[in-house]
């Protein structure tokens, strides 16, 4: 017997999108089950339901699969682009899975992100209830940092969507900065540095948890292991 399970989760296991995209998707009048549009994410499907995403079957769970990427700049944090502009999906090419970004990083910015199938682990690492830490690497205008601005910074900024949470900052040589934070808002590290008199003049993603950029080269992409995937879903990594 199939076990049944919420239309946007088997969307999300199968690789269409995240669990939260999925449930956009649906919303949108994009599935339809056996047939027929459906605008419920809560349906109970399994494989035998004849699930689609604009007329394409959805065959069911996917290989999970996670891959590290080095964004250079320019290049956008999305799955595919109308103005075929270039993606972090496309810097893997084939890789016999549906991918999409776990999270976002600017057009203007580099480094570190995540591209899965797995929309349970990219809710578990994007959601905020889950505190995932991001670490950026900063170099800035405004002349040199002082503690007083540091001090704002670890202790909270006042943005105009609220107060940011504590974060982890640390001086590296001359003008740069490594600053961790546990949120995921909009441009929120460069927001921070333009609210303390140091606008961003370049920011690249260094880590996501204790997963690290490393040596992986502007572009390049590793998959990882199933050790460190493991590491990533339950916090430990």
């Amino acid at each position: 017997m199939v076990a049944a399970v919420r239309l946007a989760k088997y969307l999300a296991h199968a690789g269409v999108a995240s669990r939260r995209a999925a449930e956009t998707i649906v919303g949108e009048g994009r599935v339809t089950v056996g047939g027929e549009v459906v605008l419920d994410p809560a349906l109970d499907v399994d494989e035998r339901s004849g699930v689609a995403v604009d007329g394409e079957n959805v065959e069911g769970v996917e290989s999970r699969v996670v891959y590290a990427v080095n964004k250079p700049l320019g290049v956008l944090s999305t799955a595919s682009d109308p103005y075929e502009r270039p993606t972090v999906v496309a810097l893997i090419g084939h890789a016999g899975a549906r991918l999409y970004p776990v999270g976002r990083l600017d057009a203007d910015s580099t480094g570190l992100i995540l591209l899965t199938n797995d929309g349970e682990l990219a809710h578990r690492l994007t959601h905020p209830s889950f505190e995932a830490p991001k670490t950026y690497r900063v170099r800035l205008a405004g002349g040199p940092v002082g503690e007083r601005a540091l001090r704002t910074l670890r202790e909270g900024v006042m943005l105009e969507d609220g107060m940011t949470a504590p974060a982890r900052v640390r001086r590296l040589q001359g003008d740069r900065l490594e600053i961790t934070i546990n949120e995921g808002r909009n441009r929120q590290v460069r927001r921070m540095c333009e609210a303390v008199g140091h606008p961003v003049v370049a920011l690249e993603r260094v880590a996501f948890g204790e997963l690290r950029l490393g040596s992986l080269a502007p572009g390049a992409h590793r998959r990882l292991s199933e050790a460190e995937t493991r590491a990533l879903r339950t916090g430990a990594l």
